[in-house]
């Protein structure tokens, strides 16, 4: 007994396995856009084993180990610190202002940096830093 073998072409696709790479793609690239914390200013923060997290919004000032300033993202220098800090906190007063300072930063540097928000009206201050981590 033989049995005949028809080859015969399929006059549609199916679009099920196409789907699931492409979804499969999207939830990885939603993944890991979460991940980037924040662009821009590479500082190097002091480890503490206990920190919190700032959960209302904030305003970062950011000095650099060579010494530059950021408002949130945007570059100032000393005398005019004051002045972008004033606008950034123009709608509340009471938002916390996060100093993002470079571990290698003299802490008369972060000192003077808190005198001008204190000046402009800022009242809550955190530092931010890393995690310690357990070797």
């Amino acid at each position: 007994m033989r049995f005949q073998v028809e080859n015969k072409y399929l006059a549609s696709f199916n679009f099920t396995s196409l789907t699931d790479v492409v979804m499969q793609l999207l939830i990885f690239f939603l993944l890991s856009s979460s991940f980037v914390m924040q662009p821009g200013i590479k500082v190097q923060v002091p480890k503490a084993e206990t920190g919190e997290s700032a959960k209302d919004k904030s305003v970062t000032i950011t000095v650099t180990e060579k010494g530059l300033l950021f408002v949130n993202a945007d570059r100032v220098s000393l005398e005019t610190l004051g002045q972008a800090l004033s606008a950034a906190m123009t709608n509340n007063r009471d938002r916390v202002v996060v100093i993002n300072a470079d571990k290698n930063v003299t802490l008369q540097n972060t000192v003077q940096v808190i005198d001008i928000a204190k000046a402009v009206g800022a009242i809550r201050f955190m530092i931010a830093t890393q995690p310690v981590t357990v070797q």
